[in-house]
């Protein structure tokens, strides 16, 4: 056996191991540039299908469209695709403009890829031990924290399924190696030559110099990124143990929003504290750097008076009645106005507000429903008439949500405030008022 028959064998040994856990996937979809990394994986992918039994193999390109000669690069994944026999799926996609032109490029990627992605399906995507030392440098300059130093993860959650990197422990020199033995032709793209962008500063000019003063340069820094993992593991560990504390029953479960009890929190050690929230809202929004987590300070040691708002990319923190609240969507956008009922046995959708019903005998008269706007009185049993604020200050409602709780009105006569006991219902028992208040995709990144 040739050593270049040797190399392929023990490469592609490798790859098939690595790939063995997800060998009863229902597909296997490869990111495919059309670049030489995306083609070696892909052409090593095909070259193992025809001696083992794998998942079905699609091929998925991206066409962002930013530059005039990539008007030719689906027409050559077309052409790879149809020689090594495995479908080719291209989707169009629209950069946003922004201050990074190569982080909107890869927001809109990975937006279309976990679109496309199905149910028990995996991405195989091909970044190398390269990119992972590239982007170590990248976030280390940037400041970033152990999360961002910890670098590309092997695998991670994507859509409906899961994103593989099975070549993120091979060099890029192994590749172009296997590329050239194999008589492989990919795309040059020609502003990876342009060293204004910050990564291609990196990858040009600054690892080469690396490489000469200390030849196992990348080695190291991709085993430095693998120690971070494990610290960042060991992080997660700890945040989900302090969170358990905090992730206390709700007083108004059936709002349906994130929300932990502060005190738990404030207990632990402001390193502690930052640890567990950048866990909890990783899920719900891009995390915020250090220069701005002062706005959980002023948040947590407001008085018991104030009324504080963490205002972050994705939505908002709120504290109120010893919780914090995530807010997002559409709870962020005001509701006004007054809907008739018509019909009121039947439910009443409330714009942008969810969706309101009387459980019960219908009360008689002419039934609308609006929000609060001060001053308004409701008849309680053995109390008499009573101040709304005030009633509501005695249930403890979160100042966010008062504004949009509905109230049912017969004319001029407030009869009741959905969804709070002793106030949603008439005094004889005989109907209820029932709120099911608008739904969020609280689960944005």
């Amino acid at each position: 056996m040739s050593k270049a028959d040797s190399c392929k064998k023990a490469l592609s040994s490798r790859l098939l191991s690595r790939l063995d856990p997800w060998r009863d996937a229902a597909a296997w979809r490869v990111a495919f540039s059309g670049g030489l990394d995306s083609t070696v994986l892909l052409h090593l992918l095909t070259e193992l299908s025809r001696r083992q039994r794998l998942p079905p193999l699609i091929a998925v390109h991206i066409h962002h469209g930013l530059q005039a000669v990539a008007a030719s690069w689906p027409g050559h994944c077309r052409q790879v695709c149809q020689i090594l026999g495995v479908p080719l799926q291209v989707i169009d996609v629209q950069v946003r403009a922004g201050a990074s032109l190569e982080q909107a490029a890869r927001d809109a990627r990975y937006a279309a890829f976990n679109e496309v992605l199905q149910t028990g399906e995996v991405l195989l995507t091909a970044q190398h031990r390269d990119d992972q030392a590239e982007t170590l440098l990248f976030r280390l300059l940037r400041g970033a924290g152990v999360r961002g130093l910890a670098a590309m993860p092997s695998q991670r959650e994507l859509g409906k399924g899961r994103l593989f990197r099975p070549l993120l422990d091979e060099p890029r020199a192994l590749l172009e190696r296997y590329a050239q033995e194999e008589g492989l032709s990919w795309i040059e793209d020609p502003s990876n030559s342009d060293s204004r962008f910050s990564r291609n500063y990196l990858r040009n000019q600054v690892l080469p110099m690396l490489n000469v003063r200390w030849p196992q340069s990348v080695l190291s820094m991709t085993r430095s990124a693998a120690h971070l993992a494990e610290a960042q593991g060991l992080l997660e560990e700890l945040a989900l143990q302090d969170l358990s504390l905090a992730d206390t029953p709700c007083p108004w479960p059936w709002l349906g929003l994130p929300s932990l009890e502060l005190a738990p929190l404030e207990a632990l050690s402001a390193a502690r504290q930052r640890n567990a929230l950048r866990h909890w809202l990783s899920a719900f929004t891009r995390l915020p750097d250090s220069d701005h987590w002062a706005g959980w300070d002023s948040l947590r040691d407001a008085g018991l008076d104030g009324r504080p708002i963490w205002r972050l990319t994705d939505g908002q923190l709120h504290r109120a009645e010893g919780r914090i609240w995530w807010l997002s969507g559409i709870w962020l956008k005001a509701v006004a106005g007054t809907q008739y009922w018509s019909t009121a046995s039947q439910p009443l959708q409330l714009p942008g507000n969810g969706m309101l019903q009387i459980l019960g005998d219908i009360p008689r008269g002419g039934l609308h429903v609006h929000y609060r706007q001060g001053g308004e009185v409701l008849e309680v049993p053995d109390r008499g008439r009573r101040d709304l604020k005030r009633l509501l200050n005695e249930k403890g409602v979160p100042v966010f949500l008062r504004g949009r709780l509905p109230l049912l009105y017969r004319g001029e006569q407030l009869l009741a405030v959905a969804n709070l006991p002793g106030l949603d219902a008439d005094p004889r028992g005989d109907w209820r008022l029932h709120w099911q208040p608008p739904t969020n995709d609280h689960s944005l990144r």
